[in-house]
């Protein structure tokens, strides 16, 4: 279980550190003299990006977790 844990918060540090461009915005805003509008829009995307995988996420644990408390209570009768 350490494992997983350990494995998934590597995954979201690198998840952080990536760039999320299409190639036509990366084209447009590189032209751009100062990168700050092109960070936004990095940014921008990460961030609607990350969102879902919040969500998923959340209802999977969730269902675990029922799942799991059920489980427990059945061994026990």
């Amino acid at each position: 279980m350490k494992q997983k844990i350990a494995l998934l918060v590597i995954s979201l540090l690198v998840f952080v550190q990536t760039n999320a461009q299409c190639a036509m915005c990366r084209a447009v805003l590189e032209s751009e003299e100062g990168q700050s509008t092109a960070e936004g829009v990095n940014d921008g995307i990460v961030y609607l990006m990350a969102i879902p995988y919040l969500l998923i996420g959340g209802i999977g644990y969730f269902i675990y977790r029922t799942y799991s408390k059920s489980s427990v209570q059945k061994n026990k009768n």
